[in-house]
C-alpha cells in the first residue's frame, strides 16, 4: 500500500477583415488563495481599473467557406508586416531560444527489513514561470512505473520558482526484486486554477541502476514532459500595440501541424483569447471553428483595450481548442504572452512594444 508564415516581418495596425467577437479537478493540497473573477460567455468583458469599458467593434462575417488565405490577409492591409521568429536575424545573434526547465532535488532509499521504498521530494530550483503573474504554483507527482494508476503528490507551493517541499513518501510492502523492476518517475506541474495543470518537467530513474541500500540524494535537470503526447502544433499570431488608442490587437492568423484530438485522426480547432489583468480575467474573444482541419487558417482580429499603466500587469492567454459535440472540448495547446512568459513569448511582447502601430507576427509552439 501507499502512504501519505515563416521568418519575422511588419503590417499596419488595422483589424483583420474577418474579425468576429465571441464570446475540476481535485486540488492537491493547495494553500489558500482567492479565486479570480471568471467571465463566461460570448465576447465577455470586465473593466480594467482606470479604463472605461467600451464595446469592441463587430467584424465582418468570414468568407463563405470560413477560410481566407494569408495572401488575402496581406493584401487587405496597408504597410509592411514584420514576421519574427525565435532565432531570426532580429534576435541580435542570440540564436534559437531553448527554455530552461529548472531542476529537482530528491532522495531514494530502501529498507530491507521493512520492505519499504522511501522517496523524499526535497526542493525545486529555477523553475520556469507558467502563470500570467510571472510565477508558478508547483507540485510534484510521484509514480513507480509502469504503474500509472497509483500516484502520490506533494502539496502545492504557491507563487514559488524555488519551492521547498521536504515531503517523504513510503512505498510499503515492496520486495526488493520487485522494486528493481520499477522506474521512479517524478513529474513537476504548475497548479492551474482555471483549467488543467500545466506540466513543467519530468525526471525518470530506473531503480535497478541505483544503489538502494542507503538513502541517496540526487539533483536532476528537468526534461520536457513526454506524458501528454509530444508536439501539439504551432500558431502564427501577430500583435499590434496602439499607444494612442490604448489598444492591443491580436490577430490569429493560422496554425500548423495541430495534434489530432479525434478518433478519426483530425481535430475541429478554434482559438480562445483571454485578456488578463493581474489575477483577473477581463475579456474573452474566440474564433470560428474549423471542421476536420489540422492546418487551419483563421485570419481573425481581436482588439483589446489596454491602458499603458497596466501593460506590465497584462497577459494575453491564447488557447487552441478542439470542439467536441458529444463531450467537453479539449485543449490542444496554449500560449501565454506577457512581460514574464517564456523567452519566445517575452521577445514577441517586447517587439510589439518596440514597433507601435505595426503588426508583429511570430510563430509559437503550443504548450500543454
Amino acid at each position: 500500500h501507499l502512504s501519505s508564415l515563416s521568418n519575422l516581418s511588419f503590417l499596419s495596425c488595422r483589424p483583420l477583415p474577418s474579425a468576429r467577437l465571441k464570446g475540476k479537478r481535485n486540488k492537491p493540497g493547495v494553500e489558500t488563495a482567492d479565486t479570480p473573477d471568471s467571465a463566461r460567455g460570448r465576447g465577455e468583458k470586465k473593466a480594467i481599473k482606470g479604463n472605461k469599458p467600451v464595446n469592441s467593434p463587430k467584424g465582418q462575417p468570414p468568407d463563405a467557406d470560413g477560410h481566407s488565405s494569408v495572401t488575402d490577409l496581406a493584401n487587405s492591409l496597408t504597410g509592411d508586416m514584420v514576421m519574427l521568429s525565435p532565432g531570426s536575424e532580429d534576435d541580435d545573434g542570440e540564436g534559437p531560444v531553448s527554455e530552461k526547465l529548472g531542476r529537482i532535488q530528491f532522495s531514494i532509499g530502501y529498507s530491507f527489513q521493512n520492505t519499504t521504498l522511501t522517496v523524499k521530494v526535497l526542493r525545486g530550483q529555477d523553475l520556469p514561470a507558467k502563470d500570467f503573474s510571472g510565477t508558478s504554483d508547483p507540485f510534484v507527482k510521484i509514480y513507480l512505473l509502469p504503474d500509472k494508476k497509483h500516484k502520490l503528490e506533494t502539496k502545492v507551493k504557491r507563487k514559488n520558482l524555488n519551492p521547498h517541499w521536504n515531503e517523504t513518501f513510503l512505498f510499503e510492502g515492496f520486495p526488493y526484486e520487485k522494486v528493481r523492476e520499477r522506474t521512479l518517475y517524478l513529474q513537476v506541474l504548475d497548479y492551474d486554477r482555471f483549467s488543467r495543470n500545466d506540466p513543467i518537467g519530468e525526471v525518470s530513474i530506473p531503480l535497478n541502476k541505483v544503489e538502494l541500500g542507503q538513502l541517496k540524494t540526487f539533483w536532476k535537470e528537468l526534461k520536457p514532459c513526454s506524458d501528454g503526447s509530444g508536439r501539439r502544433g504551432d500558431l502564427l499570431v501577430s500583435l499590434c500595440y496602439n499607444p494612442t488608442a490604448n489598444t492591443i490587437t491580436v490577430n490569429i492568423i493560422k496554425a500548423r501541424h495541430l495534434k489530432a484530438m479525434d478518433i478519426g485522426g483530425t481535430s475541429d480547432p478554434y482559438v480562445k483569447v483571454w485578456l488578463m489583468h493581474k489575477d483577473k480575467r477581463v475579456e474573452k474573444k474566440k474564433t470560428v471553428t474549423m471542421k476536420r482541419c489540422l492546418n487551419p487558417v483563421f485570419n481573425e482580429s481581436f482588439p483589446f483595450d489596454v491602458p499603458a499603466h497596466v501593460l506590465r500587469e497584462t497577459t494575453i492567454i491564447i488557447t487552441v481548442m478542439d470542439k467536441d459535440r458529444l463531450s467537453r472540448n479539449d485543449v490542444i495547446g496554449k500560449i501565454y504572452l506577457s512581460w514574464k512568459s517564456g523567452p519566445a513569448e517575452v521577445k514577441h511582447w517586447k517587439d510589439m512594444l518596440a514597433r507601435p502601430r505595426t503588426n508583429v507576427a511570430q510563430w509559437h509552439a503550443l504548450k500543454a
